[in-house]
């Protein structure tokens, strides 16, 4: 059972290992996406109301939601493969890895404060 934890502590969490720079390499190619679609979704042009905006947005959406989803599991991966996970949540990394997934979260209790929240990310 601790194989597991020991096993995705180094893909995470070191990155001289192959798995750990692929892991490192693909989150920051997550990050950058992510950014973008944020980025995208801010663009006033694509707030007007025609079907072609609309469809763009559906698209963003499930995007934004995929990398929630995503950054979610990273951040709980995390959490399951360190010996102290009290220490990680309150670590400096930790907070910001919580405070990057919960705004998306958020907007599904509070849908008008979408915007504020996005802001956070």
């Amino acid at each position: 059972m601790q194989a597991w934890r020991e096993k995705i502590h180094d893909i995470i969490f070191e990155a001289d290992t192959r798995s750990g720079k692929l892991f490192d390499v693909m989150l920051l190619i997550f990050i950058l996406s992510s950014l973008i679609i944020v980025m995208l979704d801010s663009v006033n042009v694509l707030s007007e109301n025609d079907e072609t905006n609309i469809l763009i947005h559906s698209v963003l959406d499930k995007a934004e939601w995929f990398f929630t989803i995503a950054f979610t599991l990273e951040y709980l991966l995390r959490i399951v493969s360190v010996k102290n996970p009290i220490k990680y949540i309150f670590s400096f990394y930790g907070i910001i890895d919580f405070i990057s997934t919960i705004p998306s979260y958020l907007t599904l209790f509070m849908p008008s404060s979408g915007g504020v929240f996005k802001v956070f990310r």
